[in-house]
């Protein structure tokens, strides 16, 4: 044994050589010879054993990391343009990782669905944890196509519905699922190029008119695979629940909850009540009271299997996908006025100062005194209460607002991330045509309930981290260095500076948008800010909530429409010993891997929504067709410019070819376009006027004609012949190709970029 490394040492030899790791190369980095690889043997085989280490292919590594080659699937772009990959062989107990796909422009077109040999590179400090970079592609796994089928003399063709799709699918004559010509259809590859050139593929499902009312959300649901049947067995677990009574629970019937929601809201969470501290002057007590889930949907049962499924629900402007059923959402998790329903609940203690000085949690039983809309709210504080928020003023309303007033104090002095960007509403007609795009107001009512929801949250966190039961944080890191300089430069550009060379906080943001509060460039920075953030995610381990400038921060108030809630109402139930029906060990042991599918699930859902907002908008301006529109430039990509309408927030394309008579060079680290012959510069937040050129529903696609940018009227560029595109120099009509244009917008963007002062960092680009 004289000689042989420890097994740490192995496993930090590993993760410092991950292409040395056969066992040769073990070996004869720690010089072991002869019988000695025996021993070696032994040991490698303890630590496979243990879980440590992983063998493949006659190699050892660690199986919570990826090799650095490896095979991956292609997703579909996000909501940034950047492509994501999936590993194909994950077998590491911990949370899938996310690798970014970075193209060079020397790489073949790829598609979602492809299968690809990357070489991958380990980052630290962002929402993925490794680049890849192309090695070879090896081929395509079988991909799902949602589109309108055409039908043909043999079989037919597919148009799929997805904006960045740019091929049709040939249909054979015996792969048509009987389908009729114009019918909505979900279809998957099946084989080689058809004689035309096209990809072929077959019908698996037929959706019916992608043009009846309310198909919409339809189309969103097939797309992105979100469950809205559920299994049997759910259903008729949901069918045999019975109204939870008083035994084991606190009676806080007498207590005048009350809910405060959407005028149109079916199901009900949360219900609150504050009072005055009888024991601090100037402090409060506040209630929150959430619907308790957990009695009704125990672990391992398959109303829990499909909640976890779902992950949460999903929201359209004219249906929700629950993670529910009805039975429970609706009814017997819902606290509806005058019926005694089962809650957590929990008594929080704010000082005069508003900070939260303590907090007590309940297993109870309560019966809601009112179930009140915002608008109804806040008119009452207002002074114009109705009939029914008339009596309730003075022992409810007003308590609840000065308790708000009171915790208003405790967020002025923490600074959470202040951003102001509207949301927008789609309202439709009882056929599903939408009537008007809103901009949701924003009322004292909502702010008051989103503040005790967020200290309901923080209290959960708390209590059960004191307790040390292991549970689901709600974490949000700070942003990246690199998205720090883009949004530092973005700032600069408009007159505003954010703080450099210090510990960054929400406070140094918040000064930020006060500086552009008011002024033209207010939303440019507001989104800016935005996008610099990291996406929120679940996970066992705490790393604090950055945007809400909190600790400890877990989702407790959502459990009907958040599966991360449940976990944490489970927790609290095993924490405080209230049942049998609390967190169980298999729930604990799979915690990084729901945190994990719950993160994905989420993102799913806002994509899925923001995809059937982009549908419904396009509808809507369908018919307005030619109109003029004010807006500003709400993103840059090389392929054109994106704005943002101000009426109703719609994003449209103006292609490249439409932005003038010149070419213009792409900086993907400023966001910025730059004309090759005038140094012009183009971005983010210009305002602009357009006409709307195209607007396709079932797809969602806006395509605008650029009018005016920053108050100049724009002459459209020539269109891109089939010889290739050709350049409009500005020099007595000449033309000259994409290549010399680029090399003098290069020559341009240098030459401005020596007048600053400093060298940029240098940033490869993002594809």
């Amino acid at each position: 044994m004289t000689g042989l490394p420890s097994k740490s040492q192995i496993l930090a030899w590993i993760a410092e050589h991950p292409g040395q790791t056969a066992k040769r190369d073990i070996a004869k980095a720690f010089g072991i010879k002869g019988a000695a690889r025996i021993d070696l043997k032994r040991l490698l085989k303890e630590l496979e054993a243990e879980g440590q280490l992983d063998r493949r292919r006659g190699a050892y590594r660690d199986p919570d990391s990826l090799p650095p080659v490896s095979v991956l699937r292609l997703q579909a772009p996000d909501d940034q343009g950047d492509l994501f990959a999936k590993p194909m062989e994950w077998q590491g107990t911990g949370p899938e990782p996310r690798v970014l796909y970075l193209g060079r422009d020397s790489d073949p077109a790829l598609a979602e669905g492809d299968r690809i040999l990357c070489r991958l590179t380990p980052v630290e400090g962002e929402d993925h944890q490794y680049t890849a970079r192309l090695i070879r592609r090896i081929g395509t796994n079988p991909i799902k196509i949602l589109g309108i089928f055409r039908k043909g003399a043999e079989g037919g063709r597919i148009v799929p519905i997805d904006k960045g799709a740019d091929k049709e699918w040939l249909v054979p004559a015996g792969a048509t699922h009987d389908a009729r010509d114009g019918e909505l259809v979900e279809a998957e590859q099946s084989g080689p190029k058809g004689r035309l050139g096209l990809p072929r593929a077959r019908i698996t499902d037929r959706l019916g008119d992608p043009q009846a009312p309310k198909a919409v959300s339809l189309i969103a649901i097939h797309q992105h695979g979100i469950p809205d049947a559920f299994p049997d067995g759910a259903i008729a677990e949901a069918d045999q629940a019975k109204p939870a009574g008083l035994s084991g629970r606190v009676d806080l019937r007498d207590l005048p909850l009350i809910t405060i929601d959407p005028s149109d809201a079916r199901d009900h969470d949360d219900a609150v009540f504050a009072e005055p501290d009888p024991d601090t002057e100037g402090g409060h007590i506040v209630w929150v009271a959430i619907a308790d889930v957990a009695h009704y949907v125990p672990p391992g049962s398959q109303l829990d299997r499909s909640a976890w499924e779902r992950g949460n629900s999903t929201y359209f402007p004219d249906r929700v996908v629950p993670m529910l059923p009805d039975r429970l959402s609706g009814d017997l998790c819902s606290l509806h006025e005058g019926v005694d329903r089962a809650c957590i609940a929990v008594r929080m203690i704010l000082g005069p100062d508003g900070q939260l000085t303590g907090h007590q949690f309940h297993r109870a039983l309560m019966r809601s005194a009112a179930s009140l809309s915002y608008e109804a709210v806040q008119a009452a504080i207002d002074g114009q209460p109705d009939d029914k928020t008339g009596p309730l003023l003075d022992p409810v309303l007003k308590p609840l607002y000065a308790a708000w007033h009171a915790a208003l104090k405790a967020r002025e002095k923490r600074q959470p991330l202040a951003l102001d960007l509207p949301e927008r509403r789609i309202v439709l007609s009882e056929t599903g045509q939408v009537t008007s795009v809103r901009f949701r107001d924003r009322l004292d009512a909502h702010r008051l309930i989103e503040e005790f929801m967020v200290l309901a949250n923080v209290a959960a966190g708390q209590a059960l981290t004191a307790k040390k039961m292991p549970l689901l944080y709600r974490n949000h890191e700070e942003p990246s260095q690199e998205k720090l300089d883009a949004l530092r430069e973005t700032a600069q550009s408009a007159g505003l500076t954010l703080a450099k060379g210090q510990v960054l906080k929400t406070g140094h943001l918040n000064r930020l948008l006060d500086q552009a509060a008011g002024t033209d460039v207010a939303e440019l920075i507001n989104i800016t800010t935005l996008r610099s953030m990291t996406q929120a995610y679940y996970g066992p381990q705490n790393f604090g909530h950055f945007g809400l400038a909190l600790g400890v921060y877990a989702h407790f108030t959502s459990p009907i429409r958040r599966y991360a809630d449940l976990v944490v109402h489970r927790g609290l139930i095993r924490a405080h010993g209230w049942g049998k029906d609390g967190l169980d060990d298999d729930g604990i042991d799979r915690l990084e891997a729901t945190g994990s599918h719950i993160s994905q699930t989420e993102r799913r859902s806002m994509v899925a929504e923001r995809d059937t907002t982009d549908r419904y908008l396009a509808a809507y301006l369908s018919e307005r067709i030619g109109n003029t529109f004010e807006g500003r430039i709400s993103g840059i990509a090389r392929f054109g410019v994106f704005i943002k309408l101000d009426e109703n927030g719609a994003d449209g394309l103006v292609p490249m070819r439409a932005l003038g008579d010149e070419y213009f060079h792409y900086d993907a680290q400023t966001q910025s376009l730059m004309g090759a012959d005038s140094g012009r510069e183009i971005t983010i937040g210009m305002p602009a006027q357009v006409r709307i050129a195209e607007a396709v529903p079932v797809t969602g696609g806006l395509l605008l004609e650029l009018l005016e940018l920053d108050g100049k009227e724009v002459t459209p560029g020539p269109e891109r012949g089939r010889g290739g595109p050709r350049y409009r120099s500005g020099r007595g009509g000449k033309s000259t190709s994409p290549k010399r244009a680029a090399s003098r917008a290069k020559k341009a963007a240098a030459a401005k970029a020596s007048k600053k002062k400093g060298k940029r960092k240098v940033v490869r680009k993002r594809r």
